[in-house]
């Protein structure tokens, strides 16, 4: 069964349509036509997630991708090995749906590990099975993990997330901590019923050693529903966090950091906001991204994809891979376009994604 059968979007490239280099600088990076250069590669490994939050998957989860339509683990390290050597990634990223999902994660980590020696490999999760594989994740060679968690409240828990699993996701972080894979970044997307939860999760992230990051939510539900009239910007979280904190500005330390920082009652705790939405960053992003089916993505709000799958399994070198992904980057928008009065939420929801 093909993944169109299964529901997933007709956006995939196909590699015998090269995109257009025309008018790009003789550069060896992925640069794009506004001068931006991608460094950060983000590498979706699944679609599968053991938790359904509203803001991301659909109540019955996304299809399932066949596993021989999956990046494989050595095609995965493959392309991490040649994005470093040659296109000059300087970070990489593994991402879901959840990666824990995956058997294969630490062969995933250990090869790319190999293949790219010395770059940082990290990992967004939701933490559950965390605790139990975070020892030989280490060991493979992850540098550290970012979890999602949005409330410490058991109840909006299990209603944003459709999973009564919070304990688990607890579990994962300590078990993170115990493995050394820090420093912990804890990402907490911006929902209306957990707002008021945002102080006692900046409380518990500051005593347990974590650097907490808000998100803004944007329109890649895979519900649709997200509207830009009922959803929590930066300003009012930043009146409910001044409630019981004292917060001084500070930016960013790095123009292309997507978070925003705020010192916390004169630190040196601080937290994060990445106000996607509001305060977009899209002019200094650095990003390249692939799907979990080997599809180059620029954007997470443009639907064209590039397949390098086809590629790798056709028997392509490097250097013709590696001018297919400089040619879907040179193609990247300016921006997300979400103010735009002619903006079309892409085809795919975060979890067919990648964050």
């Amino acid at each position: 069964m093909t993944a169109i059968q299964l529901g997933i979007p007709a956006v995939r490239r196909s590699p015998s349509a090269a995109p257009s280099l025309e008018g790009r600088p003789d550069a060896t990076g992925l640069v794009d036509r506004f001068g931006r250069v991608a460094r950060d590669l983000r590498i979706s490994i699944t679609s599968a997630c053991s938790l359904r939050c509203t803001y991301c998957m659909p109540a019955e989860g996304l299809p399932v991708i066949p596993r021989d339509e999956l990046l494989s683990a050595a095609e995965i390290a493959r392309l991490v090995g040649l994005a470093v050597r040659d296109l000059g990634v300087h970070e990489v990223r593994f991402t879901g749906g959840e990666p824990l999902t995956r058997p294969d994660l630490v062969d995933i980590v250990r090869l790319s590990a190999e293949a790219a020696p010395g770059t940082p490999l990290s990992m967004t999760t939701n933490g559950i099975g965390l605790d139990r594989k975070a020892e030989p994740l280490r060991a493979a060679g992850l540098s550290r993990v970012n979890v999602s968690l949005d409330t410490l409240d058991r109840e909006h828990f299990t209603r944003l997330t459709r999973r009564d699993r919070l304990p688990a996701v607890l579990a994962g972080i300590a078990g993170a901590h115990r493995a050394g894979l820090g420093p912990i970044k804890v990402n907490a997307v911006l929902m209306r019923e957990t707002l008021h939860d945002a102080p006692a999760l900046l409380a518990w992230a500051i005593e347990h050693g974590c650097r907490l990051r808000f998100i803004e939510q944007m329109p890649l539900d895979a519900d649709e529903e997200w509207q830009r009239a009922n959803m929590v910007d930066a300003e009012e979280l930043l009146a409910v966090l001044r409630s019981r904190f004292a917060l001084e500005p500070v930016g960013r330390d790095d123009p292309s950091a997507p978070a925003e920082e705020w010192l916390v009652d004169e630190g040196p705790a601080t937290v994060g906001i990445i106000a996607s939405v509001t305060r977009s960053f899209c002019g200094a992003c650095d990003r390249t991204r692939l799907t979990a089916e080997g599809s180059v993505r620029s954007c997470l709000f443009g639907d064209d994809e590039t397949d390098l799958r086809g590629l790798l399994r056709g028997g392509a070198d490097d250097a013709t891979i590696a001018d297919y992904w400089r040619g879907a980057m040179w193609g990247k928008k300016a921006g997300h376009g979400i103010d735009d009065d002619d903006f079309v939420r892409p085809l795919r929801s975060m979890g067919g994604i990648g964050g």
